[in-house]
């Protein structure tokens, strides 16, 4: 999709260095030339934003590691050191903190755009996989950084996780034994926990590297979800759509610092702030909030090990997506049904994020497992027979001729009033 690089060397140590090594080619082609679809609206400026929070992460987990002593005996104190005796240390627990709270809300909104405009419909199943690749190691990462303060829910939400795999048959007990390094969650898993949590990052720049290459070759999808016929079609990346890019990611990181300064701890637990105690139980274990919808899959189900298979279901669903939906329109703009059980399912799922954070107990329950039975009859049984019975509205001829449609209503309907 980007083509060979037009990129024009304007000195001689350019010239030298694109003859041995076109990094500057590269980027010409990939971030400044690229061809944009021209009809992009703000909900693709997330994937920069992404781009910027992952930064973020690993600059401020690399600092943070100076500081931090990955043993049960010192490393809730390393925190409180952390946050009371180093420079600007508490800005920089709090954006890495919260940091991952952002980091979370980008990429559901990501995802859920994805799902709506059908990103993930050929030729882009690979980009959409390397997606959920970037998910579940963000969802390990997110994990393993949470145990790391050692406090009251670290201990106990590593010790309830972990445990989970116990329920599998014959593997079970050896896995869980593996992950904490003894007969009990104690300082060989905090080491583990720690060891994995610095590493994973590095890995998922690598996996970010492939996605970015791998829309890269297909190109963007688009709102209309119509693939781009000529250059009538697109724009340069740069200027149009870095400006747009950075104007959205201004405004996230402004929302980024009113959460890290006014509310700093609203996405954390109170008895994190508790030293971890191997004797006293929390009245209620929950993990972050962003792991909430899928603890409430689990606890839905009555059974341990369905229920292990189901929570690790919900994601694994996902990296067969591209065929499971027989549609062949991509937006959901132009399919009326495929919308109206699209923003059900957005509802489920911030409801069973709501759950997730309940006791599991009562109606709770039962939302629980009615949110549950239609999450995943979503992906099983509505999309696959949505696009043998749906009758979706005609498409655009090109993405140009959406945009001359939509800017010429607009005109038509300034010109009546």
């Amino acid at each position: 999709m980007s083509g060979h690089s037009t990129f024009e060397p304007q000195n001689g140590f350019l010239k030298w260095m694109e003859s041995r090594l076109p990094i500057a080619g590269l980027v010409h082609s990939s971030f400044i030339a690229y061809p944009v679809p021209k009809n992009l609206n703000y909900f693709w400026t997330f994937g920069a934003i992404l781009a910027v929070c992952l930064v973020a992460q690993i600059v401020t987990g690399i600092v943070l590691v100076m500081h931090y002593v990955p043993n049960t005996t010192l490393a809730f104190a390393s925190v409180e050191h952390i946050m009371r005796d180093v420079n600007w240390g508490w800005m920089l627990r709090y954006m890495h903190s919260n940091g991952a709270s952002m980091f979370f809300i980008a990429v559901y909104i990501h995802i859920f755009r994805g799902l709506y405009y059908g990103s993930y419909k050929a030729p882009r199943e690979v980009v959409w996989i390397l997606g959920v690749v970037i998910f579940l190691l963000m969802m390990a990462t997110g994990f393993m950084g949470y145990v790391l303060p050692w406090g009251q829910m670290s201990f106990w939400g590593a010790t309830v996780i972990t445990n989970l795999f116990s329920a599998f048959p014959y593997v079970g007990d050896a896995i869980v034994t593996l992950l904490w390094g003894g007969f009990s969650v104690d300082n060989p898993t905090l080491n583990r926990f720690f060891s994995l949590h610095y590493l994973l990052p590095f890995m998922l720049v690598g996996v970010v590297a492939l996605h970015i290459w791998a829309f890269h070759v297909v190109g963007n999808n688009n709102p209309t979800g119509v693939e781009v016929k000529d250059s009538n079609d697109t724009v340069a990346f740069t200027p149009y759509y870095t400006i747009k890019d950075i104007f959205a990611i201004v405004v996230f990181l402004v929302f980024f610092a009113w959460m890290m300064f006014m509310v700093p701890n609203f996405m954390g637990h109170p008895d994190n702030y508790i030293p971890a105690d191997p004797l006293v139980t929390p009245p209620h274990i929950v993990p972050e909030w962003y792991f909430l919808p899928f603890y409430a899959i689990l606890r839905a189900i009555p059974d341990k090990l369905m229920g292990v298979l189901a929570m690790f279901g919900a994601i694994g669903v996902l990296f067969v997506l591209p065929w499971l939906d027989t549609s062949k329109v991509r937006s959901m703009n132009y399919r009326p049904l495929g919308r109206q059980f699209f923003w059900i399912f957005v509802v489920v799922c911030i409801g069973l994020g709501y759950l997730g954070g309940k006791p599991a107990e009562g109606g709770y329950v039962l939302w629980a497992r009615i949110f549950t039975v239609y999450y995943f009859a979503y992906f099983l049984v509505i999309l696959p027979v949505l696009g043998f019975i749906e009758k979706p509205k005609p498409l655009p001829a090109s993405i140009n001729e959406a945009v001359l449609a939509k800017h010429g209503d607009s005109a038509a309907a300034e010109a009546r009033a």
